[in-house]
C-alpha cells in the first residue's frame, strides 16, 4: 500500500469518525446537553417564572422536540443493556409518588403540563448519558457542552449586558451587577458554573489537561461574579470531600463524609425550626440565624404540612396559588408567602407537594442509592475519575438543596444537573468503562 493511500486514509480519519454510528450518537448527547441547559429562552431578564411554563409555545414545542429525538436516540443509537439499567426501582417508586402528585393535584391537566416539562428532562438526561459510548466520548460532550454554554454567557456580558446582568431596575435591584448569564437568575448561574468546574476537574484528571484546565477557570471567574456565597462556599467544600480521600488512599471515607455532611447540614437548617433542643440552642447562640428569612418559610410550610402529611398538597398546588394567595400576611414576617413561587427548600417542598412518604423514597433515591453506587464503581481509573466528577455535583447539589429548591422544578438547570449525577453514578458503578484510547 503506497504511502500516498495512508495519508489519504489518516486526512479522512477525522471526518469520516465524526459520521460513524458512535460519532451520530455522540454529536446528538451534545446537543441535547447544550440545548436544554441553555433552554429555548436564553438571556430571559423577566425571572424564572417564564421558563417553562405549560403556556409558552416556544417551550412547548422545544420540550416537545427535544423528547422526540431522545426516544428516538435511545431506540437507535443507545447500547439496549444500559437503555434498560437506566432507572433503578427507587428511581420507578419516586417517579409514581410524582405522577400521583399530579393526580392530586388542585388543577391536573395544568399540573400534568408542568410535570411533562419534568419528565422530558429526566429523559434528556437519561439520553445524555446512555448515547455515549466510552469515556472519550463522554468528554468531548462535556466539552462542547461547556465550551457553548460558559461562552454564550461571557459573550452575553458584552451583547447583552441587561439580560446577562442583573439591574437595577429589575425586582430584585439588590442584585444589581450581579453575573446570571445565559439563565434567568444568579442563583441558576452560580450552581451551573460550579457543575462545569467540577466538569473541568473531572477532564484536567482523565488527561484533558488544556481543555480542564481553561473550562475551570472560566466557570470558576463566572461564579464568583454570580455573588452566590453558597455557592462559592460548598464548591471547594465538594471537591475536597470528594477528591481527597482518593488521593491518600481512603475511598471509602467519601461517603461516610457525604452522610455526615447532609446530616449536619439537615440539622443547621430544618433542625432548628422542627427539632426543639436543635431550635433552643439556635434561639440562644445564634439568634439572627434565619437564612434570610427562609426559617419563616419553613415555619409556615411546617404549620401546612402537617395538615396533609400523607399526600401533601400536589404537584404544583402550594406555592403560588389561591391557597396561599387568600392568606393574611402579619406585617412582621419577614418574606410575604403569597408571592414566594418556592420554599427555598428542595427537601421540605417535596414533603409539601407530595407528602412525607415520597420525601422517605426521594431521601433513599437522590442520596442513600448514590452512596451505594459510588461505593460499588469498579477500582478502574476512567470509572474512578467519571464516579468522582457525579459524586462532586451530587454533594454540592443534595447540599445546595436544603436552601434552594429544584428538586421535581420543570427543566431548570439545577435540577437536570443533579439527575445527571444521580443517574450517572448507577451507570457508572454497572460496568466498566473504556480507557482512554491511544491517539
Amino acid at each position: 500500500m503506497s504511502n500516498t493511500d495512508s495519508l489519504r486514509r489518516t486526512e479522512r480519519a477525522p471526518l469520516s469518525a465524526a459520521f460513524t454510528r458512535a460519532g451520530v450518537a455522540t454529536a446528538i448527547a451534545a446537543l441535547l446537553f447544550t440545548v436544554i441547559l441553555v433552554s429555548f429562552r436564553p438571556f430571559q431578564p423577566a425571572g424564572a417564572e417564564l421558563t417553562g411554563q405549560g403556556g409558552d409555545i416556544v417551550n412547548q414545542l422545544g420540550f416537545s422536540s427535544l423528547g422526540a429525538i431522545s426516544i428516538f436516540a435511545l431506540m437507535a443509537f443507545a447500547d439496549p443493556r444500559v437503555a434498560r439499567s437506566l432507572f433503578s426501582p427507587s428511581w420507578m417508586l419516586m417517579l409514581g409518588c410524582f405522577m400521583l402528585s399530579v393526580v392530586l393535584a388542585t388543577d391536573p391537566p395544568t399540573a400534568m403540563r408542568a410535570a411533562s416539562f419534568t419528565l422530558i428532562g429526566i429523559l434528556t438526561m437519561a439520553t445524555i448519558l446512555a448515547l455515549p459510548r466510552d469515556a472519550d466520548s463522554f468528554s468531548k460532550v462535556v466539552i462542547f457542552t461547556a465550551v457553548v454554554v460558559i461562552g454564550l454567557s461571557y459573550v452575553g456580558l458584552i451583547a447583552f449586558p441587561h439580560e446577562a446582568m442583573h439591574t437595577a431596575d429589575s425586582q430584585e435591584p439588590e442584585h444589581a451587577g450581579l453575573w446570571r448569564g445565559v439563565f434567568t437568575h444568579k442563583n441558576i448561574a452560580g450552581p451551573i458554573m460550579a457543575c462545569f468546574s467540577f466538569a473541568g476537574l473531572y477532564l484536567y484528571r482523565r488527561g484533558d489537561k488544556l481543555w480542564g484546565a481553561g473550562i475551570f477557570a472560566a466557570a470558576m471567574i463566572f461564579m464568583l461574579h454570580t455573588g452566590s456565597k453558597t455557592t462559592v462556599g460548598l464548591v471547594p467544600f465538594s471537591i475536597l470531600i470528594v477528591v481527597l480521600p482518593s488521593l491518600i488512599g481512603m475511598r471509602l471515607g467519601t461517603p461516610v463524609l457525604f452522610a455526615l455532611a447532609i446530616i449536619a447540614t439537615a440539622v443547621g437548617t430544618l433542625g432548628i425550626v422542627f427539632i426543639p433542643p436543635v431550635k433552643h440552642l439556635a434561639a440562644v447562640y445564634f439568634p439572627d440565624l434565619t437564612y434570610t428569612g427562609r426559617t419563616t418559610l419553613w415555619e409556615f410550610a411546617g404549620d401546612m404540612l402537617a395538615k396533609k402529611p400523607w399526600t401533601g398538597y400536589g404537584y404544583e398546588s402550594f406555592w403560588g396559588t389561591p391557597l396561599l394567595l387568600n392568606q393574611d400576611q402579619p406585617f412582621d414576617r419577614p418574606w410575604d408567602i403569597r408571592t414566594i413561587v418556592h420554599g427555598h427548600d428542595g427537601y421540605l417542598d417535596i414533603a409539601v407537594l407530595m407528602g412525607i412518604p415520597a420525601l422517605c423514597v426521594a431521601v433513599y433515591t437522590f442520596l442513600i442509592a448514590p452512596l451505594r453506587d459510588y461505593m460499588r464503581i469498579p477500582l478502574r481509573k476512567e470509572n474512578i475519575y467519571l464516579g468522582d466528577f457525579f459524586m462532586m455535583v451530587l454533594l454540592f447539589a443534595a447540599l445546595n438543596g436544603f436552601l434552594e429548591s429544584f428538586f421535581f422544578r420543570r427543566a431548570d438547570p439545577v435540577w437536570l444537573f443533579f439527575v445527571l449525577s444521580v443517574l450517572g453514578l448507577r451507570q457508572v458503578s454497572l460496568r466498566p468503562l473504556a480507557a482512554r484510547r491511544p491517539s
